[in-house]
């Protein structure tokens, strides 16, 4: 056989192989991407917050170097309209999370049966639905979950944006905040929370006068 009849088996076989590697650096990449949802973690931008790092990974803020929450407001995922500043003189819980997110999806029986427990206490739980392109996804997931809380619907991170420099990552799902009566934020997780912690979070807030 000559050179020239067998050219185009290497070639075939080159263009095999530079097909393989881009398959496996695309899955590389989707990989990548998936991981952000629900690695956690205590990243989050600048140090301006005042929050302190406790050894279950909730960071809190003393209550006199709270910064004060955003406004948040807009329609939820139901089409109403919500205005978190309407809970003021109550314990507010933020959740960030999506429907695509499994971690999201592990913790939220959890805060449900939390919200049900402390709601008659002055407690009140609002997520903020977020990178769900259409609502529809974010309303079937809180009716499987059971969740009863209003979500408000942020599908480009807007309202996160809103925050201080340093106090949520829009790559970090779900991620928690608690504020205080007064609307300010008292404690924050970058990471899933179980019952548990999330119960632990919630108590000293709820506590203070």
């Amino acid at each position: 056989m000559s050179a020239a009849s067998r050219a185009p088996l290497c070639s075939n076989r080159s263009n095999r192989t530079r097909r393989a590697a881009l398959t496996a650096t695309g899955a590389a990449v989707a990989a990548l991407l998936l991981s952000a949802c629900g690695s956690g973690g205590t990243s989050g931008g600048g140090n301006s917050t005042n929050f302190v790092m406790g050894k279950d990974g909730v960071a809190t803020a003393p209550q006199g170097k709270r910064a004060a929450a955003p406004d948040l407001s807009g329609r939820t995922i139901d089409g109403r309209q919500l205005d978190v500043s309407a809970y003021k003189g109550k314990v507010v819980v933020l959740n960030v999370w999506g429907s695509w997110c499994p971690p999201c999806r592990a913790e939220a029986p959890g805060f449900e049966k939390v919200y049900r427990s402390l709601e008659g206490r002055g407690v009140q739980f609002v997520g903020i639905n977020t990178r769900d392109t259409q609502t529809g996804p974010a309303v079937a997931f809180e009716k499987q979950q059971g969740i009863t809380y209003p979500s408000l619907y942020d599908p480009t991170g807007r309202l996160m944006l809103r925050f201080q420099r340093g106090t949520l990552n829009p790559q970090t799902i779900p991620s928690t905040l608690v504020l205080d009566r007064d609307g300010r934020i008292a404690a924050r997780s970058l990471s899933p929370l179980s019952e548990e912690r999330l119960r632990s979070m919630i108590a000293p807030v709820l506590a203070e006068k």
